[in-house]
């Protein structure tokens, strides 16, 4: 093979090593994609359990997801119908709750804030006077600052029902050990990156279907190949590209867990192993229950919590009968759940069907548990990600990679177009790549 036809290693095929190889085979770059499990999708893919064909966690995207909307139409994903997509909704099973109405994001976040039923006046007008703060600020703060020390002058009825929910969702992180500049960030891309932006973007399909399934067809298509159960062993250099576990190429996209990055980047640049192993995680507690055949009022529910009574796990409740047909099916969510992996699986599961009668007034049936340990990074205050360059040609994607998103879908996507723009960049460096070689 000459130099003419570039070949780039895709190691890891979750969201972002799949967006970093759609980009990479779009540009007429040979890719092979290796990834350690069975199936692609990473932390966000379908598994069969117990003859149940279930989400390892519920994801919910948002409308300011450019770049994982863009990704999924381009393999084929009519993201119209595999999406419902719903104004902004955190309501409690009470009906109260912020509820945007359609429309540009800001104003319809001043409305609903107005429009808040569960809110008394001065409430409203604290959480509206420190927003237009924020947004005069630029939607920033400094490193050091947590979500709890952000709205610390809000009312507690504000904190607990729309800040503590609205953190652990975008950041899995609790308020009070969450960065507040991040925080900002996702506040401020929600709201002023034009209409639609704050939308909710519900899962109607398996998240298998939204993307890991139609980019395993794409790039099959465009000529990639994927070896799937394949743990690589060893990236090493070898001038001036490298091989992976032997095998030759120009550049490589090192796209697994920030754990497994560490183990390979380690003989390369010990110092961005150390900073990639270091990295705390938090995690997500799925439980998924048949129902007692009542819906849910709206596809998505806040569940109310009391900061004082740690009995309630779960923060929010899907009803996938209504989004994905499947019958009187729901998913219990408990983000930042550190707490509820310790006490353990049973009581995590009693706890939630506890927590369904007494909120919403039905009896569950426990189907499946998921616990995903190592979730998500904790957004800390002031924390130091690993940088995406680990050396020339060896580029890292990853939700976890330097950047100014939490661990969510769209960071992995963002995270792994960068990767592969980053090695095209490379590649058209003359400097870097002198003359023309050809592999043995």
């Amino acid at each position: 093979m000459t130099a003419a036809a570039r070949r780039v290693a895709v190691v890891g095929g979750g969201w972002a090593g799949l967006a970093a190889a759609v980009e990479l085979a779009g540009a007429g770059i040979e890719v092979t994609l290796y990834e350690m499990a069975a199936q692609l999708g990473g932390r966000a893919r379908r598994v069969d359990a117990g003859g149940l064909a279930l989400d390892n966690g519920q994801h919910i995207l948002i409308g300011a997801y450019g770049a994982t909307l863009q990704t999924m139409r381009r393999v084929g994903v009519d993201v119209d119908t595999a999406l419902l997509r719903t104004p902004l909704r955190l309501v409690g099973p009470n009906g109260h709750g912020l509820a945007m109405p359609p429309g540009r994001p800001a104003p319809a976040f001043v409305r609903a804030v107005w429009g808040h039923r569960g809110w008394r006046r001065r409430d409203r007008l604290a959480l509206l006077g420190a927003a237009a703060g924020w947004a005069l600020r630029g939607f920033t703060c400094a490193d050091d600052l947590s979500v709890a020390q952000l709205c610390r002058t809000l009312p507690p009825r504000v904190r607990v029902e729309l800040i503590d929910p609205l953190c652990v969702a975008a950041l899995n992180t609790p308020a009070d050990a969450a960065s507040a500049a991040v925080f900002l960030r996702v506040l401020r891309d929600a709201l002023f990156s034009g209409p639609g932006s704050a939308d909710l973007l519900l899962p109607r399909r398996s998240l298998s279907d939204l993307l890991p399934e139609p980019a395993a067809r794409w790039l099959e298509n465009a000529g990639a190949g994927m070896y799937l159960g394949r743990r690589v062993e060893r990236i090493e250099a070898a001038e001036p590209g490298w091989r992976v576990d032997g095998d030759p190429c120009d550049a490589v996209v090192l796209a697994t867990t920030a754990a497994e990055a560490a183990r390979l980047a380690a003989p390369i640049d010990a110092a961005w192993a150390a900073r990639a192993a270091a990295l705390r995680h938090e995690p997500i507690v799925t439980v998924y229950a048949r129902g007692d055949g009542a819906p849910l009022p709206t596809p998505m529910l806040t569940l109310p919590a009391d900061p004082a009574d740690d009995r309630d796990p779960a923060q929010f409740v899907f009803d996938l009968a209504a989004l994905c047909g499947v019958d009187a099916r729901l998913a219990f969510v408990a983000s930042g759940a550190a707490a509820w992996v310790a006490r353990g699986t049973e009581a995590t599961v009693a706890a939630t069907v506890e927590q369904a009668r007494r909120q919403l007034g039905i009896a569950v049936e426990p189907l499946r548990c998921f616990t995903e340990k190592r979730a998500t990074f904790a957004c800390v205050p002031g924390l130091l990600r690993p940088a995406a360059t680990i050396a020339p040609g060896l580029i890292a994607a990853g939700d976890y990679v330097e950047g100014p998103y939490p661990a969510t879908l769209e960071g992995a996507v963002r995270s792994g177009i960068s990767a592969a723009q980053a090695a095209q960049k490379r590649f058209r460096d003359a400097k870097s790549w002198p003359g023309v070689r050809t592999w043995t």
